[in-house]
């Protein structure tokens, strides 16, 4: 008997690794052992009354590729499988899927409460974009579980955040924010894109919801854009699918087939690529030219006894620092004179990939936010976000040095 054919609550019983590369959906009649990517926008019916019934959802079948498609139904089995969730629905990219959670949940009226610390679009997203329609949120202190507890009114119907944050790796409670927002009829979205459920799996900590940006370390190589919320059975079927089959942000099979396949190998880069982030990480730290490293790993870290515990004892593999500087100018021009200086890693703003990326914030990802939104959230001019790849460390630390040794 093959996996495909297990049961789900059999299929469950075995390891993530095992998941990771067995769970999909059943093979064409071929029997192919690599999941096989459906590039097709439109399925042969074969009668009317079956097409009908399809289309009414009254039978199970594939009708058209923005409604349904293998690959992409394959991707979401094994990522819920992955985070232990009942299902999952995949998105065109991570800020679509966070889009969706926003359409599908929240209505005119309503109110949620967010970190202020969540990577730079979902700012303007939820305070900007959602405030059109009549949707209040007011953005608290990641770590502030009594902030948090304050900011909630009778009308709140999510909280949200991620943790770690981008770019300065703040950890938060996700037990205590679960009770929070049960507490007050509230649903608890959880950001999971730098742990990922090799690290972390919210969901066991009281979570509703978890958001991915597949673009990252579920692909693992910087090839395509991908989203995803994993969620219960209900939520998919009942209040996501109907708005993504009206309004499109689906993820394509071809995207869908790469993120399939780099989840087969998730717990190998990203334990990996945890092992050269802290001798990274403790390398930094030791560098005159260096004011400050955010990493859980480390013992100074301010949440690194919570990040221990809820990540598996693993800081992951981002981390960022800043450089000594006397004032905002000066920093902005250390931390561009580093990134320039860099020979061997990639100046990118993506991150999770297996090569080395380093990033300045405050012009990229954060750029769009005023000053006062920026230092609110911690970013200063001479922060340098690294996403820790697969080199050798002493290769990047030595690419590092060019930099900062030279400031």
């Amino acid at each position: 008997m093959t996996i495909e054919n297990l049961k789900p609550e059999e299929a469950r019983t075995l390891h993530r690794d095992t998941l990771a590369v067995r769970l999909a959906m059943e093979p064409s009649q071929y029997g192919e052992n690599s999941e096989a990517l459906f590039l097709t926008s439109g399925y042969v019916q074969s009668s009317a009354a079956s097409s009908a019934a399809r289309f009414a959802m009254e039978e199970e079948g594939f009708t058209y590729s923005r409604v349904g498609n293998p690959t992409v139904s394959s991707m979401e089995m094994r990522l819920a499988a992955l985070e232990g969730t009942q299902a999952a629905v995949a998105t065109s990219t991570g800020m679509a899927a966070i889009l969706l959670l926003g359409m599908g949940l929240l209505r005119a009226g309503d109110h949620v409460v967010c970190s202020r610390s969540v990577f730079g679009s979902v700012i303007p997203l939820f305070s900007r974009e959602f405030a059109k329609f009549g949707v209040e949120t007011t953005f608290v202190a990641q770590t502030d579980v009594a902030a948090w507890k304050a900011a909630v009114q009778p009308n709140t119907k999510l909280l949200f955040a991620e943790t770690p944050t981008n770019p300065l790796t703040e950890v938060c409670d996700i037990q205590a924010l679960a009770d929070i927002a049960h507490g007050a009829g509230a649903f608890l979205a959880v950001d999971n894109c730098f742990a990922t459920p090799v690290l972390q799996r919210p969901v066991e900590l009281g979570a509703d919801f978890i958001i991915h940006s597949g673009t990252k370390f579920l692909d693992g190589q910087g090839r395509v854009m991908a989203g995803a919320i994993c969620c219960t059975q209900k939520h998919r079927d009942e209040v996501f699918l109907p708005i993504l089959r009206t309004a499109g942000m689906v993820l394509a099979p071809f995207n869908a087939w790469v993120i399939l396949k780099g989840m087969e190998t998730l717990a190998l880069r990203v334990k990996a690529q945890s092992e050269n982030a802290l001798a990274l990480a403790k390398w930094l730290e030791a560098q005159p030219q260096v004011a400050r490293v955010f990493y859980p790993g480390l013992a100074s870290h301010p949440q690194h006894a919570l990040a221990m515990r809820q990540q598996g004892g693993c800081g992951g593999s981002v981390l960022s620092f800043e450089v000594r500087a006397s004032d905002p100018e000066q920093a902005r021009k250390r931390a561009f004179h580093v990134l320039d200086s860099m020979q061997l890693l990639s100046l990118c703003t993506n991150l999770g990939d297996t090569k080395t990326l380093l990033s300045h914030p405050a012009s990229t990802s954060h750029g769009r936010l005023s000053e006062d939104q920026r230092l609110a959230a911690g970013i200063s001019q001479g922060l340098i976000r690294v996403s820790v790849g697969l080199e050798n460390i002493h290769d990047i630390s030595a690419d590092l040095s060019r930099g900062l040794n030279t400031l």
